[in-house]
């Protein structure tokens, strides 16, 4: 399958007038209940991006670690996040691995795919793209690169001009450690109330956070996702409904394990396991630079 190319600007005007128009139908019927957003609790790992020698993806690769990753019970995948190394795949590789991996996958697998540019409109339009070759929802990163003028107004713009005209439901996505920026508490609680914003991936580590984010937004239908396995447990135990976890594409059946015994109450022992998992995260954390270099297994 050719990759699906990027909206040119002769056709921006029209497509955004007329998303705009189906996007204020469904505001309509979110909000008389007429409507659900999708549900994102879960576990899913955030796919990585195999390179072959010569610095091309290795589709070949990718659909043989899918597979392997498709034996356990996560509720879907992450394509194009941190992990899959998106800032170094040119906008056509970006969507085709998004359509392989749709192929790959089962229809029940909820495929949530990295859209985030530095533009909004660049964003707009790799999300519509996005949704064009299979994402079931679109993870928008921050933009940081004028990280000095992203304040609360800035990314509250952005998001929901993103988040208008998009035609699937849109996760914030706070990464720090990759961006030098953290989505502010106050920006989150407001977006938070978006009819097509349904949660946040938080990747901070700040379980303060998390929790205070989770209780300024309990009125509305939006979750928040762990960013690592590191703090998973802590961010279940706050009121966190899943987790993005690059620890998952190496440790599935331990990751999924320990969603189990949170979910079901068992914390004395999800609490050995959490604490068994924090060194090969750390490890993992070291390593994952060479991942899409050479896959995963």
């Amino acid at each position: 399958m050719p990759p699906v190319e990027m909206l040119g600007p002769r056709v921006w005007s029209s497509v955004r007038q007329g998303l705009s128009r189906g996007l204020c139908r469904n505001k309509g019927a979110w909000a008389s209940g007429e409507g659900r957003k999708v549900d994102i609790a879960g576990i899913y790992p955030p796919v990585t991006t195999p390179f072959t020698a010569t610095a091309e993806v290795d589709y070949e690769k990718l659909e043989e670690n899918l597979h392997k990753l498709s034996t356990f019970p996560f509720r879907g995948f992450v394509v194009q996040g941190s992990n899959g190394e998106f800032p170094l795949l040119t906008s056509s590789e970006r969507l085709e691995v998004v359509s392989r991996v749709r192929q790959a996958t089962s229809k029940d697998k909820l495929l949530l795919a990295g859209s985030g540019c530095e533009s909004t409109q660049a964003t707009v339009e790799m999300t519509l793209s996005m949704a064009q070759v299979g994402a079931d929802a679109a993870l928008v990163v921050t933009p940081c690169y004028y990280r000095g003028r992203m304040s609360s107004a800035a990314l509250i713009h952005h998001y929901t001009k993103v988040a208008d005209l998009s035609p699937i439901p849109v996760v914030l996505y706070s990464v720090p450690a990759n961006t030098g920026l953290d989505l502010p508490v106050d920006a989150v609680v407001t977006l938070s109330q978006h009819p097509n914003i349904v949660g946040i991936k938080d990747s901070g580590g700040d379980v303060t956070r998390i929790g205070l984010i989770v209780h300024k937004t309990r009125r509305q239908d939006f979750h928040v996702l762990a960013g690592s396995a590191g703090f998973l447990l802590a961010g279940y135990a706050v009121g966190a409904v899943g987790g993005i976890c690059a620890l998952a594409n190496v440790l599935g059946a331990q990751v999924c394990q320990l969603e189990r015994l949170c979910l079901t109450g068992q914390w004395e022992d999800a609490q050995k396991l959490q604490h068994r998992l924090i060194e090969p995260n750390t490890a993992d954390r070291k390593s994952r630079s060479f991942q899409g270099s050479w896959g995963l297994f």
